[in-house]
């Protein structure tokens, strides 16, 4: 039985550095062109904090006996800071600071958590609840932080197509409209044109009726 626990451990942990691996693709291409672009720096953040926070977790005046788990994530902290070090070199001013001000903040966190545990509680057992409490929630933020990106990305989707089905809906009656003031102001330009015409005309007869008048005088 504790073999087979120790088979399921490794497993998820061997899975979970194929998980950070996944980013490679998206760093070869960052890489490739010189730029991060749009890609944003949330997963590789999140993903940072959650091996740290399982490294802390694998310590063993927190949880004796755990040294897979801190292998594994240990792993999973060097990968997310390559990478992290890799979108710090190519992104612009405003993003480096961004991430900077972010890991730092997680270093604080980490130190605090560590600190507050060690103190605190004075039991192996107390100190792993509460470090893999905290370590849980770590996983839903890393889970959960391509929702970074895709969220922006879906409001904009349904945005584009609510454009698109009003373009759609009003696009006739505007045409129709333009078209009707095409019209007239065809139709007014002709009508000036007539007029214009007209006086030019009666002015011209005018003059041609005084014509005999003066001269017989």
């Amino acid at each position: 039985m504790k073999r087979l626990r120790g088979c399921e451990i490794l497993f998820v942990k061997i899975l979970k550095v194929c998980l950070c691996q996944t980013f490679r693709p998206t760093f070869t291409q960052i890489c490739k062109k010189g730029s991060v672009e749009q890609f944003s720096a949330a997963p590789y953040l999140a993903t940072l904090i959650n091996c740290s926070l399982w490294v802390l977790y694998g310590l063993p005046m927190v949880h004796p006996n755990s040294t897979l788990v801190l292998t594994i994530n240990g792993a999973g902290v060097v990968i997310e800071l390559v990478y992290l070090l890799l979108f710090l070199r190519y992104s612009d001013r405003r993003k480096k600071l961004r991430v900077v001000a972010i890991m730092l903040v997680e270093c604080v966190i980490l130190a605090a958590l560590a600190i507050l545990v060690m103190t605190l509680a004075h039991t192996t057992k107390v100190r792993s609840t509460t470090v893999g409490s905290i370590a849980l929630v770590g996983n839903v933020l890393m889970y959960a932080s391509p929702l970074a990106v895709m969220v922006p990305n879906g409001l904009g989707i349904v945005f584009g197509l609510a454009q698109l089905v009003l373009y759609a809906t009003f696009y006739r009656s505007t045409k129709k409209q333009a078209l009707e003031r095409q019209v007239k102001w065809e139709m007014g330009l002709a009508a000036t044109t007539i007029s214009g015409l007209d006086s030019t005309k009666t002015s011209r007869v005018a003059q041609n009726g005084h014509a005999p008048y003066a001269n017989g005088t």
